[in-house]
């Protein structure tokens, strides 16, 4: 078992976080949490920086699609944790780290994948996601791929645009099932599988979800008020480009939704994964505490 020191950084893409998850800002936190000492890379050197900084992080700014800047960002580091906003550029940005990680002798990388990603999978993001894959595979660096589920923080940014009183969803009946999970819980299973020492994982792909609701429950969750409107797919990209403003965004939720439509009431398909626990240390958060975490 790898027994990597704790004053040897450990590099966090994607560490300023964003309205996606922020997984790369939560792992960043739960490292340093532990004594780990860590190498934050950002895009852009503002007030989200700062912040790391006065966290604890040595912060480099640069562009993941750029070779030159993920270079220097790798090296002096034997693991990292890799993850890119749901917009153009994964592969480009895949294959700079892959690259660089080979290069460099990196040991272990954990990046952020998604549930179903497969060549014939629905979304074509997730068809990318499993590219990806195989690209920091072929590197030969260790990688560890964290499919997850649908984000809570993706349903809050929603509830939230409709005001928290209305969950506009091409999603159909209120007893579709949705696989869902914490952003933190997601980045809690990369830091644990980043710590030092770094725990065995047998199986490179690492499924995640941490709870399993209808979407009749996802709104008596939310609660407040809040009703759910099941508008036609065409409307919702129309609305979609309006809160998202990314093509790439707008692409990939229509066509993942149409598949959540789609599976419809088959809850036997989708599970919680012990994984969470296992290399999190503590059992899933619920869609009800993450609510209350939002308004406390």
């Amino acid at each position: 078992m790898p027994t990597n020191p704790p004053n040897e950084p450990v590099l966090v893409t994607g560490a300023a976080g964003g309205q996606q998850g922020s997984t790369g800002g939560h792992v960043v936190r739960l490292l340093l949490e532990r004594g780990q000492a860590v190498r934050a890379f950002v895009r852009t050197d503002d007030e989200r920086a700062a912040a790391l900084r006065k966290m604890g992080a040595e912060v480099v700014v640069g562009d993941l699609r750029e070779i030159t800047d993920v270079l220097t960002a790798v090296r002096g580091v034997r693991r990292a944790f890799f993850t890119y906003p749901v917009t153009d550029g994964l592969l480009e940005a895949t294959g700079a780290f892959a690259a660089a990680a080979r290069r460099e002798g990196l040991e272990r990388v954990v990046e952020v994948s998604q549930l179903a990603a497969a060549p014939d999978a629905g979304t074509p993001r997730m068809r990318q996601h499993w590219v990806a894959e195989e690209v920091f595979d072929w590197a030969g660096i260790g990688a560890v791929h964290l499919r997850a589920g649908v984000f809570f923080e993706n349903l809050d940014f929603l509830v939230r645009a409709g005001g928290g009183r209305e969950l506009a969803m091409p999603l159909g009946s209120l007893d579709t099932v949705l696989p869902l999970i914490a952003g933190q819980d997601v980045a809690r299973v990369g830091a644990g599988l980043l710590a030092a020492p770094m725990p065995e994982c047998s199986d490179p792909v690492v499924l995640l979800t941490g709870q399993v609701l209808t979407v009749g429950e996802v709104v008596e969750t939310f609660g407040g008020g809040l009703k759910y409107v099941d508008v036609a797919p065409e409307e919702w990209r129309e609305r979609a480009m309006t809160l998202y403003g990314d093509t790439h965004v707008v692409a990939h939720l229509d066509k993942l939704w149409e598949l959540f439509r789609l599976i419809g009431s088959h809850h036997e398909l989708y599970q919680v994964t012990e994984t969470i626990e296992r290399f999190g240390g503590r059992a899933p958060g619920t869609l009800a505490e993450f609510v209350r975490g939002r308004r406390g």
